[in-house]
């Protein structure tokens, strides 16, 4: 598995909505300095994220992207498909038939991919905003929150 940083950015910014009053909204130049992120790189992943459903977006001077669903609602995986990040197992790659060990660890390959879909899946935003206030509270009061 590869993250790109289109994948690890739009974690960063979900998570960081989600650590906002009320989920958000928040404008993505705030979000974009909060994350130390390319705002105009931010705003097309937003936009992916939007036509997810993960996010809305409201214009106007108080305007920004806030989150759609409450973080328990939102997985890993649902963030990660949005913005185009695929995991395949050995694309492209089958299997010789006269070997029986390409059989074997294409099965081998094809049962991890499972699995790490599986927890990406399973694994919510919520879940991430503990280990960040958890994060944080281990820092002191004082700390600014940056994935």
């Amino acid at each position: 598995m590869k993250l790109t940083t289109r994948g690890h950015y739009s974690v960063k910014a979900l998570l960081d909505l989600s650590l906002q009053p009320g989920w958000g909204p928040s404008s993505v130049r705030d979000i974009a300095t909060r994350q130390d992120l390319p705002a105009p790189y931010l705003e097309k992943l937003l936009i992916q994220l939007r036509a997810a459903g993960l996010v809305y977006s409201v214009r106007g001077a108080r305007g920004g992207y806030g989150l759609a669903h409450q973080p328990a609602r939102i997985s890993l995986g649902q963030i990660l498909e949005a913005v185009g990040e695929t995991l395949p197992p050995l694309a492209g790659l089958a299997p010789n038939s006269d070997r029986v060990e390409d059989w074997v660890t294409h099965a081998l390959w094809k049962q991890l991919y499972r699995k790490l879909k599986q927890s990406l899946y399973t694994i919510s935003l919520e879940d991430l905003y503990f280990d960040a206030r958890s994060w944080q509270a281990s820092q002191g009061e004082s700390s600014n929150f940056v994935v």
